[in-house]
């Protein structure tokens, strides 16, 4: 429990301050600063997060820790979260593991994600947007043609809220954009014992990063920290957004 505390209060204070703290000239820069200010604990999400460049995914200024845009009114998650969901989800992505990035954008936690499972597990990867889907792929074929070329990485067009059922049931579940309410589909897609991670927008437009588990066929929520997130809406929604 104090570590959840701590890393709640991280993530809050982070999501404020890290985005000149945690900046870095590299991708080994950035990932030793997220470990240097704490938001970045588990050294299996570290070593995921070292081996996969962000140049790889994001158009520009890949090493700051703040969100970038990516195109089609979509971003690249802030560094600094994408270390606190590897952290949280890191006893669930495991050797052999299937698992979830809802959101997948330009590609790059589902890959995070594939190296902490390894070569035994597989990570699909949904975006509703297929000029994204197409992209992620591009991206991800610059260092890391093997995920895909061996299945350990299936990028999807499709509805996010909706999941995946053709792969389900999930040991671990990302969702990368604020919904409103968590998805009745990604709860029946979660594994027993599994864990998701995923903001939520309440009724009066706040949002909060959630960690939800299955415990014996119970769900179980618990509050990390408010964040402000993308919405996890339609593709006629999200290119319409101003």
């Amino acid at each position: 429990m104090k570590r959840l505390q701590l890393i709640s209060t991280l993530l809050i204070f982070t999501t404020r301050t890290m985005a000149w703290r945690s900046s870095g000239s590299s991708n080994a820069e950035l990932v030793e600063n997220l470990r240097k200010y704490r938001v970045l604990a588990s050294r299996r999400a570290y070593d995921a997060m070292m081996a996969v460049d962000r140049a790889d995914f994001s158009p520009r200024d890949p090493y700051q820790d703040a969100p970038q845009g990516i195109g089609y009114n979509a971003t690249i998650t802030a560094p600094h979260m994408h270390a606190a969901a590897l952290d949280y989800l890191q006893n669930h992505l495991v050797a052999g593991a299937n698992a979830l990035d809802v959101g997948s954008g330009s590609g790059y936690l589902t890959v995070c994600m594939a190296k902490m499972i390894g070569n035994t597990g597989t990570v699909v990867g949904i975006e509703h947007m297929p000029e994204l889907v197409e992209l992620s792929k591009k991206n991800i074929k610059k260092n890391n043609r093997e995920l895909i070329e061996n299945g350990n990485v299936l990028m999807i067009e499709g509805d996010g809220r909706q999941g995946f059922a053709e792969k389900a049931p999930y040991n671990a579940i990302h969702v990368g954009a604020a919904a409103k309410g968590v998805p009745k589909a990604l709860l029946d897609q979660l594994a027993e014992g599994g864990r998701m991670m995923i903001p939520v927008e309440d009724k009066y437009g706040n949002q909060t990063f959630k960690q939800i588990d299955k415990i014996n066929g119970e769900i179980k929520e618990e509050v990390v920290a408010d964040v402000m997130y993308v919405p996890l809406t339609t593709r006629e929604h999200q290119l319409n957004r101003r």
